[in-house]
């Protein structure tokens, strides 16, 4: 388990620097008064943490040391300690059990996003908790998706669906009869992640959704939405367009290590009030894991975990 929370540290810092180095100007000798409240307001609004959390934060801190001397060590932990509180509502790990068999995970998120690694990831550590389940290869239109979706499938070891035709639906539909007859614990389904023409888009989610409720009226059980942290304020359009095709019901979020604007979680959470169900921070099939407030509180500000 070290190994994750080294490599989460690691993939927090370019993030945690550019926060951590701009509190560090601005508290430098200072009281914080309006001018430095204001200035750190900008700041974490430029960190990507969205106008109402950053007034927020930046409200709670006011409350707690207006006007007196001020410490870097203080304004850091007082950020940790309430970005941790605003993120431990949404900090939910997804678990792909319910009333009915099979789980059915739909699988949302532009290309480029990480979505279909994510579901790899998610199938070999399924099946590595004994789970038995299958892929479909949803994401008809890009044959490289389809190609990627295969080699995780012969790793994981798990029964892959998928077709030469580009009906989605179609596809789905048998997948999911295949499935329910080898009472399959789990079906992840891979869609496709074409945003340039939302109509499209929408229509071919929508059209999946009904396919699925034929077979299960209580499916999707959950409609996960992959999201690219390298993509900052991008990413809550982003959830925004998902979320009026399908309804989503949580988020994984990807590509942590390669940012400066990881702290673009807290605005979504605050915007959208989505569990945020897991993290990943390397290309391993180890790097995706259950998302935990304090973690991410604790690395983002670059400060000791004294939580515990």
């Amino acid at each position: 388990m070290s190994t994750w929370f080294t490599r989460f540290k690691e993939g927090l810092k370019k993030s945690s620097t550019r926060l951590t180095e701009g509190i560090t100007t601005l508290v430098a000798k200072r009281k914080l008064d309006d001018k430095t409240l204001d200035e750190l307001e900008d700041l974490l609004i430029t960190s990507d943490l969205g106008v109402e959390s950053s007034h927020e934060l930046i409200q709670r801190l006011s409350k707690k040391k207006y006007n007196q001397d001020i410490t870097l060590e203080e304004v850091k932990e007082s950020f940790a300690q309430d970005i941790k509180d605003l993120l431990l509502p949404y900090a939910i790990p997804l678990k792909p059990e319910g009333i009915s068999k099979p789980f059915v995970i739909l699988v949302l998120g532009v290309n480029g996003s990480g979505k279909t690694t994510t579901i790899g990831k998610l199938a070999k550590q399924w099946k590595g908790q004994g789970y038995r389940l299958s892929l479909v290869a949803g994401d008809t239109f890009r044959a490289a998706a389809i190609e990627q979706l295969e080699i995780w499938a012969d790793r994981a070891k798990v029964p892959l669906e998928k077709a030469l035709s580009k009906d989605a639906a179609g596809l789905v539909y048998d997948a999911l009869q295949k499935a329910k007859a080898r009472r399959d614990d789990i079906v992840l389904i891979d869609t496709a992640g074409r945003l340039q023409n939302k109509t499209e888009l929408m229509d071919e989610l929508k059209k999946i959704k009904r396919v699925i409720q034929k077979i299960d009226a209580t499916a999707p059980h959950a409609t996960l939405l992959v999201l690219d942290a390298t993509t900052g304020q991008n990413a809550l359009n982003q959830v925004k367009v998902f979320q009026e095709a399908v309804d989503v019901s949580g988020l994984i979020v990807t590509k942590l290590d390669g940012t400066a604007k990881g702290g673009v979680l807290v605005a979504i959470s605050k915007q959208f009030g989505l569990p945020i169900h897991a993290v990943g921070v390397g290309e391993h099939i180890d790097d995706l894991h259950s998302f935990s407030a304090q973690e991410f509180a604790v690395n983002l500000l670059g400060i000791k975990d004294k939580w515990h």
